[in-house]
């Protein structure tokens, strides 16, 4: 990824790790779930709880390191929580926002970045890094 993503990852990844932790799958269990949108609906959009944004998202998603070529984990869980969201390199998965990464941490514990396409919600309400 460009420069810009590396840029933000540093700059959000601390505050991040420290907002993540003692998040583990309870907290995601208790998380409001909102249905994925039917073929040919908008998607249902992210939701803010507990200081993080939720979103539905494919089941074992990659989440990639800020090169865009290392994958550090996967998100077995959905819903799933993200930090923020980051206009930067087309992401490859085509999608309404062909260039959006949103930060979370994976299903092992590592920050990363997962796909927009790999998202079922509607990220726009997602803050931005």
């Amino acid at each position: 990824m460009t420069h810009r993503i590396r840029i933000a990852a540093a700059t959000v990844a601390a505050g991040l790790v420290l907002a993540a932790t003692g998040l583990g799958t309870a907290a995601r269990a208790a998380a409001p779930h909102t249905p994925a949108a039917a073929k040919g609906q908008a998607a249902a959009p992210c939701w803010h709880s507990g200081g993080k944004w939720w979103c539905n998202n494919k089941r074992g998603a990659a989440v990639w390191a800020a090169d865009s070529v290392t994958i550090v984990g996967y998100m077995h869980s959905n819903p799933s929580w993200f930090t923020c969201r980051l206009e930067a390199d087309p992401t490859g998965g085509g999608g309404p926002h062909p260039n959006r990464w949103l930060l979370t941490k994976a299903d092992n514990g590592r920050v990363g970045w997962m796909k927009d396409s790999d998202v079922y919600s509607e990220t726009n309400p997602v803050r931005p890094c």
